[in-house]
């Protein structure tokens, strides 16, 4: 188990008096005590890691948040935020004497203006659900996690998520115009607005990919846009996965910025194809998934270029959809892909970091090397064309030993990461996962720096306060 700031006893032992003070507040059922029904949120994504919270808030509005946010505040109890809890760095990992405040029965849509192309949303929305309430008039939301059928948009905020089509688009922070946040003692604060910018500081900047450390995200005001006219997907496949790193940086060296540019090795293009039926080409050790835009001329003229790129590094296969069928199977196999992988494997780290798309193919083989020294294997599957890397550490999680490689393996991995001129993270935050590998980006001066950010905005460490940062309590957070 990580380790993480010892429980206050105090507080553990007011547990009853906590629980009645939160029922004050929010209805019966908007307030979970009972320790199997605290079950289903002890863990999160990274479910290799579990510790039962004090006690379950489920409020409904800004209002019941922030009223339960004084309340723990006057209390001193630590608070722990949670969307859907597919995080998969640990960052809705409770602690034995947190509060977590579930953000599930935050899920109306406010507002939506097509006018200024915008939407406003609470917190619980899920990501895909932004589309599907925006679809009928040809729009979309750009962010697309592999987990946006369940992830939500508040969590989206705290961990700045990704997706395959954030090559174009961006990722959460390009994609924001507007906050309502409550902080640690209860006040309500809107941040931007549905207009391009703000005066004064980049609040909206620094809440987001904050991770719970700041402030709850209850609102969020989001950029929507006109969907395309159309789009298409090929598949380029490759004899080793060196050579598909070259194409891909060949690709963005072009100048050419597809919607999406992704990479699968030959462990996750088997996982997925059995699960997908996509027809991903079964003898490639690397496969990319290429998708343009626009009018067909425009698709045409993009596929077109991007063939010319990808012949020049010798590809077992070029294919291009013909169906829009076809591009939904496509990216079924790619979406379901860490699903698909953990039909191969009883269980998997799945790291996140972030190289230059110029050491690509260097990082490939080296992780290759890495897995065969280990004697853990690994599939690949990210986003390559920013350089998020996504590689999946197979282990049993039955054998401690094989628990503790896999973690070491993956440390190794961030490590290069950032060795490379990269970071330890892309999409996914730093959580617990990472935190004890913050010092290898940061130096101390610099982690000291943002620990001062967290304590303006929290003075008591009160807000997830066992994520992001090594451990090293402010003295007032200790009592």
């Amino acid at each position: 188990m990580i380790s993480q700031y010892e429980p206050k006893a105090g507080v553990i032992a007011r547990r009853d008096s906590i629980l009645a003070g939160l029922r004050r507040i929010l209805p019966d059922n908007g307030v979970i005590g009972e320790a199997l029904r605290l079950k289903p949120y002890e863990t999160d994504g990274l479910a290799a890691y579990r510790q039962p919270p004090l006690a379950v808030a489920l409020p409904e509005t800004t209002e019941q948040v922030a009223a339960v946010m004084a309340f723990c505040h006057a209390q001193g109890v630590r608070v722990v935020p949670r969307g859907a809890g597919t995080s998969l760095s640990g960052g809705a990992l409770p602690m034995a004497d947190a509060v977590v405040i579930g953000m599930m029965r935050m899920n109306r849509i406010l507002d939506i203006d097509y006018a200024d192309r915008c939407a406003v949303v609470q917190a619980g929305v899920t990501n895909i659900g932004i589309t599907q309430a925006v679809s009928e008039h040809d729009f979309f939301y750009a962010p697309d996690p592999s987990s946006q059928l369940a992830c939500m948009i508040g969590g989206n905020v705290m961990m700045n998520s990704g997706g395959a089509h954030c090559l174009r688009y961006g990722v959460t922070a390009n994609n924001l115009l507007g906050l309502k946040i409550v902080t640690v003692t209860g006040e309500i604060i809107d941040i931007g607005g549905a207009y391009c910018d703000s005066a004064g500081y980049d609040w909206l900047g620094l809440i987001t990919g904050s991770e719970g450390q700041l402030a709850l995200v209850t609102e969020v005001t989001v950029r929507i846009l006109h969907s395309p006219e159309g789009q298409r997907a090929m598949l380029a496949a490759f004899a080793s996965v060196e050579t598909a790193g070259e194409c891909v940086d060949a690709i963005i060296g072009s100048g050419i910025i597809p919607v999406a540019l992704e990479f699968m090795d030959r462990p996750c293009i088997h996982a997925c194809e059995a699960f997908a039926h996509a027809g991903y080409p079964l003898d490639a050790d690397a496969l990319l998934i290429i998708e343009v835009e626009g009018s067909v001329a425009e698709q045409d003229d993009l596929l077109g270029r991007i063939k010319e790129i990808c012949r020049k590094y010798d590809p077992i296969s070029l294919k291009v959809s013909e169906s829009a069928e076809e591009s939904l199977a496509i990216w079924k196999g790619r979406k379901g892909a860490f699903g698909a992988v953990g039909r191969i494997s009883p269980d998997y780290l799945c790291m996140d970091g972030t190289i230059p798309t110029s050491q690509l193919a260097y990082v490939l083989r080296r992780i290759g090397e890495m897995s065969a020294a280990c004697g853990l294997a690994v599939a690949n599957v990210f986003h390559a064309g920013d350089g998020n890397l996504h590689p999946l550490i197979m282990f049993d999680a039955n054998d401690p030993a094989g628990f503790q490689a896999a973690e070491t393996f993956g440390a190794d991995i961030l490590r290069l990461c950032v060795e490379v001129g990269g970071c330890l993270t892309g999409e996914h935050g730093v959580g617990v996962e990472k935190r004890d590998l913050m010092g290898v980006q940061f130096t101390e001066t610099e982690l000291d720096q943002q620990r001062r950010i967290k304590s303006a905005f929290d003075p008591g460490w009160l807000l997830n306060p066992s994520k992001v940062f090594p451990l090293k309590l402010p003295a007032m957070a200790a009592e």
